[in-house]
């Protein structure tokens, strides 16, 4: 290929697409290697490519970031053969996350956090300029890795921001479908992209990288990704990719530092060497548990829940003082069924007062002593039965007592006690742990 505006030697072909090319090419004034990004007017041109080729040379020059590629020169160019417009910008020499991949790389879960948290610092970055700028097409061939160095997985890099878009573009005209299927979210199919469409496109990606397949061919299940039987990773980050790649925009992270704070307490999310991990429930267990909605459901068979002594003391009261009200309330209905009897007249009121009593009292408890017990208990503030179902408000504390076999879990000025075999409690634990995203202390 010829010299371009007289400086620029082409060398090798990055990547070639409809009226579109990518060049590795030799700066002749500098001698250093850059990428020139070529829009050739053809036959199958068409108007939004400009625009978008024109936004991408606006929004790389407004950028300064060691992650992303530098803007150099933007020039139109016309020869024989050809004539368009030409991008030009800073080498990168690295391989993308695809490249890796299929040359055999492998990426273990701490490295592909490690990846996730660059990347999600990269896009806190974009999604902070004024107007936000939204990438669009995050996946593993738009993201280079070097390679490793000591425990780093190695300098990540974003790049081709052909796709790229502001917010304040958004509001003022029409909307260009652009992206890359598998790793775009349902929104952008509708041309409507936020914020949270990147994290949806970072979650896929990430999910390529624990699975080794592309998004598109995983199965779904009302449109979420199902990676979980081909990803070997632990149970909190599992949540957080599937909290990224939640089909509605309201459901995902509704930040960036959101998703980061989420992540590194997830990273923080570990058992104690000493303890062993279970992740299936035992065969003989009786306790289960449900995760639905942002709550935590969780079913134990009595007398499993143990409360502590301030706690118990106030329910007793509770509950005998309810006694007492509803015993009184039998036995004077337990009156009108004996009093229109005249021949127990004379028993009704002198023998059977102190036998009603007791039956009343022992009545009442039975209907509500045991309700009482669960149903004026308060967990974090919010009421629960039993089962009991609790929104993550506060933090919690986890302690694994008696040799493995007693679990006892603080909240602010409650206690709860789990008793069981070693392999049940063990269990319970890491599926708590997991949940309120704290580690496991031995006592």
């Amino acid at each position: 290929m010829q010299l371009l505006a007289d400086r620029y030697q082409p060398q090798q072909s990055l990547g070639k697409k409809a009226g579109r090319q990518t060049w590795l090419a030799r700066d002749l004034h500098t001698q250093e290697l850059v990428v020139v990004k070529l829009l050739t007017f053809s036959h199958d041109f068409e108007w939004d490519d400009l625009k978008l080729f024109e936004r991408e040379a606006a929004t790389l020059r407004s950028l300064s970031h060691p992650a992303i590629p530098q803007y150099l020169d933007f020039f139109e160019f016309d020869s024989d053969d050809r004539k368009g417009f030409a991008l030009v910008q800073t080498y990168i020499e690295a391989q993308s996350l695809e490249q890796h991949l299929k040359s055999g790389r492998t990426f273990s879960e701490l490295e592909v956090k490690q990846l996730a948290k660059e990347l999600l610092e990269i896009l806190g970055y974009l999604h902070d300029r004024q107007p936000p700028v939204i990438h669009r097409d995050i996946k593993p061939s738009n993201v280079l890795l070097t390679n490793r160095s000591g425990n780093s997985a190695g300098q990540v890099y974003l790049v081709d921001f052909g796709s790229v878009q502001t917010l304040a573009a958004r509001d003022g005209g029409t909307m260009t479908i652009v992206g890359t299927y598998g790793y775009m979210p349902p929104e952008q199919f509708g041309g409507r992209t936020t914020s949270a469409s990147d994290l949806y496109s970072l979650g896929a990606t990430l999910i390529y990288l624990v699975t080794g397949q592309h998004p598109a061919d995983l199965p779904q299940d009302d449109l979420r990704l199902q990676f979980e039987h081909l990803a070997n990773i632990s149970p909190g980050f599992t949540r957080w990719l599937k909290w990224l790649t939640e089909p509605s925009v309201s459901k995902r992270p509704d930040s960036i530092q959101a998703a980061l704070l989420k992540l590194e307490r997830s990273q923080d999310c570990t058992i104690a060497p000493e303890i062993s991990v279970v992740k299936i429930k035992p065969s003989y267990s009786k306790i289960s548990i449900v995760e639905e909605a942002g709550a935590l459901e969780i079913t134990l068979p009595s007398p499993r829940l143990m409360l502590n002594k301030s706690v118990g003391h106030i329910l007793r009261v509770r509950s005998i003082a309810s006694a007492v009200c509803v015993t009184v309330c039998i036995y004077y209905l337990s009156s009108l069924l004996i009093l229109p009897l005249p021949f127990l007249v004379f028993a009704n009121l002198l023998l059977i007062p102190a036998i009603r009593t007791l039956l009343s009292f022992a009545i009442a408890k039975v209907v509500i002593a045991e309700q009482m017990v669960f149903f004026s208990c308060k967990l974090f503030g919010l009421n629960y039965a039993r089962p009991f179902s609790v929104k993550r408000r506060y933090l919690w504390k986890l302690t694994l007592l008696d040799l493995g076999k007693h679990l006892r879990l603080w909240a602010g000025t409650e206690t709860f006690e789990f008793f069981g075999t070693r392999e049940e409690i063990a269990w319970l634990a890491q599926e708590l742990s997991n949940w309120l995203e704290l580690p496991i202390e031995r006592e």
